[in-house]
């Protein structure tokens, strides 16, 4: 692979293991900018130096289109810290010859922490709990009051339904083998057996119906919008609980809303909105059955390190002519 210069100049505007950087200066002549969460093109004034000499780039929310690609003439490479590159121009990408490397699964581990976070906060009520006890209504004269307004059920014996048997899919299960639940698992990408005895895999209907969790964790995509929808919350048990730290769309709003306000299920645990952030007077911060957090399923700095991790080794692939893992778009590599 030759370049424009003795070493590659690569451009780092994504948030970075300030160790990954180090090691990457071994091989690039390495740039790093503060991050922005603003979603811009990277063709903006303050890096239009920058960006003008680089063969490689990595970003996280920053996006690489087409006025980008224009301002960025040495670009060969990108590699976007997502677990698909919704912020990059794929087609504009490959018409140039560029390979973009994604890091898939990189917040993997800590969105399985937080949905089993939400898991045991739904079934036991905490968020609840901490509002009420935080409003000052635990009495001296009544101290048994929460002990009987906050009962909720355990975990060990019950049965999760794992909507998506992907990478986040399967860490929640491992997390459910441990508080000694059962696991079903739905997706249809996974053959009967696939996951040994730890799961089952079986249909939509018997999963909504046999559960006393369900955790939502498929893609979203043309087939999986509305994927549980009234007829599928209605098979749910009157106890069972959904929760939901994947993609808010999976599941219809205005179905799942009817049944918590209905009370014709336990009840919810939220992480993902249909709209971000939810209205102020959204019925959801009214209705005393459901635990909300604010998309924080990839709020880690763990997340960080991990796609760095996975980002560098890309690099230090492609630098030396190698194919890197996980390319959006193998087409230039072929080319190439």
């Amino acid at each position: 692979m030759t370049h424009a210069s003795p070493r590659p100049r690569l451009l780092i505007t994504a948030p970075f293991d300030p160790a990954a950087t180090a090691r990457l200066a071994e091989l690039f002549d390495v740039e790093t900018v503060e991050p922005s969460m603003e979603g811009a093109s990277l063709a903006r004034p303050q890096l239009a130096d920058r960006l003008a000499v680089a063969d490689a780039v990595v970003c996280e929310v920053d996006q690489v289109d087409q006025a980008a690609l224009d301002a960025a003439p040495a670009l060969k490479f990108v590699v976007t810290c997502r677990a698909s590159p919704v912020n990059v121009d794929l087609p504009a990408c490959t018409r140039r010859g560029i390979p973009v490397a994604t890091t898939p699964a990189r917040n993997a581990e800590i969105t399985a922490d937080l949905a089993f976070t939400l898991i045991l906060s739904a079934v036991r009520r905490t968020g609840a709990a901490e509002r009420w006890m935080r409003d000052g209504n635990w009495r001296a004269d009544d101290v048994f009051e929460p002990y009987a307004r906050f009962r909720g059920i355990g975990l060990g014996g019950r049965t999760l339904g794992i909507l998506g048997g992907g990478a986040i899919g399967r860490r929640v299960m491992r997390r459910a083998l441990g508080f000694g639940m059962n696991v079903l698992v739905h997706d249809p990408f996974l053959a009967p057996g696939a996951l040994g005895d730890d799961a089952e895999i079986v249909g939509l209907d018997d999963l909504m119906g046999r559960s006393d969790v369900i955790t939502v964790h498929v893609p979203l995509n043309d087939s999986t919008v509305g994927l549980v929808g009234a007829r599928e919350i209605a098979l749910m048990r009157p106890d069972a609980y959904l929760v939901n730290a994947g993609r808010a769309a999976v599941v219809d709003e205005e179905a799942l809303m009817a049944a918590l306000r209905e009370k014709r299920i336990g009840g919810a645990g939220l992480d993902v909105f249909w709209t971000e952030p939810p209205p102020a007077d959204s019925e959801l911060f009214r209705l005393d059955n459901v635990t909300l957090t604010p998309h924080i399923g990839g709020a880690s700095d763990d997340v960080v390190t991990e796609h760095s991790r996975i980002a560098e080794r890309a690099l230090r692939a492609w630098a030396v002519g190698e194919e890197p893992a996980a390319v959006a778009n193998a087409g230039p590599l072929a080319a190439g």
